[in-house]
């Protein structure tokens, strides 16, 4: 045998052997590899009495222990005023979504908004709406929907929210975000905390407050008690909702309770309005709610001059006459008659109360004692000082002393809150940098009820297996393509 055909074929040889080797690496310790879960998206509208708000959330398609691991990708304000303010024009609600759903379009990747759920819940303001003229409640919610649905989304329905959801899912918001539902742990698997106390949640909107905790007794009263089962865990939870006794609609029924026991009929002296303030409401548009009871004789619409005195001792009182304490024989309650067990561990006080709190900076925790202290002081300032300290404030200045006076009656002579439990409650506005509300916790229990996606699977191999394979399918084409050029061209004499 001549060299040329000793070379090719020990070129050959070795492109045999170099792909037998890289064949075996390729058939050995083979392993099932899951693909990462792919990401699900939900949007929720929160359509309340002041204002409505998008929120945009994603989630893993495969779930723990039955409930999504969500986050918040985004927030979106509309702008205006809340839908229920639209009920005559109806097609004004739906036009004030539409910036927001734009927005979302553009977070949410094209090939999966059509299986993107997406609702809208509303709340106290459409309540009252629905109490007052439920025709025009259901032509909002059908311009609302109509709007929805001129963008590709799985839109599952507009619907008025009950004061227990609007409470329960808030709670749920408040506890996952701080982690006592579930908990990402060091062996890098969510896990529900061990020994980890849940955090009772209070909200007060524009047009009602909610109060939901685990008590530490049996629920006497079923209508306040809710279930949820989440990460595999049973919350059994007290929770009740108080229709009229948010902030605008609380603030409507002092200046109609002091209107009402004013000696003249047009002239209202206001106790919480500071000293030199005035203004002019309507009749018309002070017993425009159903929260708010029109005189025996009605008057006709006329002009009303409301003037601020400055008075915080008088405005305490004046509030207090806004709600009924006294509770049954043999039973323990918040107010207006309304079963409550006594309030137990640490609670999240979130929106109104947050917002008017920040404001008069006491939300640090401050001793009860010190918090009523500079109430009193805020409360005794004149329109001037106030006007000069805040001036980038000054649409809602006048109402916050009334609104702080009233804050402290709903906490601690409402909920029952006292100098010892005082401490328990931490202000806040947002917990691991997601906004507070209830939009949040009613995707969490949404998820329960979407199907889990199975992860994708294909075949793996260890890293230095594959590398070392690849080497060999290298060797073996690099051998092969020198054999055939070796035969193509070495001429032999």
């Amino acid at each position: 045998m001549d060299y040329k055909a000793k070379a090719l074929a020990g070129l050959l040889a070795a492109t045999c052997v170099f792909s037998i080797i890289a064949l075996i690496l390729s058939v050995v310790n083979v392993k099932d590899v899951f693909l990462p879960p792919s990401t699900k998206y939900g949007l929720v509208f929160d359509a309340g009495s002041t204002h409505t708000a998008l929120y945009i959330y994603r989630w893993p398609a495969d779930k723990e222990n039955g409930t999504g691991i969500v986050s918040q990708v985004e927030a979106c304000t509309a702008s205006g005023p809340g839908i229920s303010s639209y009920a005559d024009d109806p097609a004004g609600a739906g036009a004030s979504l539409k910036p927001c759903l734009d927005r979302a379009m553009k977070i949410v990747p094209a090939e999966q908004q059509r299986e993107t759920p997406t609702y809208l819940g509303a709340t106290a303001g459409m309540r009252l709406l629905r109490e007052q003229n439920s025709t025009k409640a259901e032509q909002v919610f059908a311009e609302v929907a109509k709007a929805i649905g001129e963008y590709p989304v799985d839109f599952r329905g507009a619907q008025i929210l009950t004061g227990n959801e609007e409470g329960s899912f808030g709670w749920i918001t408040v506890n996952y975000l701080l982690e006592t539902l579930v908990k990402f742990s060091f062996a890098e698997k969510w896990e529900h905390p061990r020994d980890t106390e849940v955090l009772g949640a209070l909200d007060l909107g524009g047009a009602s407050t909610q109060i939901t905790f685990q008590p530490g007794v049996t629920i006497e009263d079923k209508n306040t008690s809710v279930f949820f089962r989440l990460y595999g865990t049973d919350y059994s939870l007290y929770t009740h909702s108080y229709l009229c006794y948010g902030r605008t609609q609380a603030l409507k029924m002092l200046l109609a309770a002091l209107h009402q026991g004013s000696p003249s009929s047009q002239q209202i002296p206001h106790p919480c309005y500071p000293k030199g303030y005035q203004e002019n409401v309507t009749t018309a548009d002070l017993y425009n709610s159903p929260c708010v009871r029109a005189p025996s004789t009605p008057s006709p619409a006329r002009v009303l001059t409301v003037t601020g005195t400055g008075d915080p001792t008088a405005c305490s009182t004046a509030v207090q006459k806004l709600f009924n304490f006294s509770c049954g024989a043999n039973r323990t309650c918040g107010f207006n008659g309304v079963y409550q067990p006594p309030v137990r561990g640490q609670f999240f006080a979130f929106a109104g109360f947050y917002y008017t709190f920040h404001f008069l900076n006491l939300t640090g925790q401050q001793s009860l004692s010190d918090v009523t202290s500079m109430v009193q002081s805020f409360c005794k300032k004149n329109w001037t000082e106030l006007v000069k300290s805040f001036p980038q404030e000054k649409k809602y200045l006048h109402t916050y002393c009334s609104v702080a006076i009233y804050i402290l009656a709903l906490l601690l002579d409402g909920y029952k809150f006292n100098e010892r439990t005082w401490s328990s409650i931490h202000f806040s506005r947002q917990a691991a940098n997601t906004d507070i509300g209830w939009t949040l916790g009613f995707m969490l229990n949404l998820t329960n009820m979407i199907p889990t996606e199975a992860l994708e699977h294909v075949k793996g191999h260890q890293p230095s297996l594959w590398a070392g394979a690849v080497s060999f399918i290298v060797l073996a084409i690099v051998a092969g393509l020198v054999a055939v050029f070796l035969q193509c061209f070495w001429k032999t004499k």
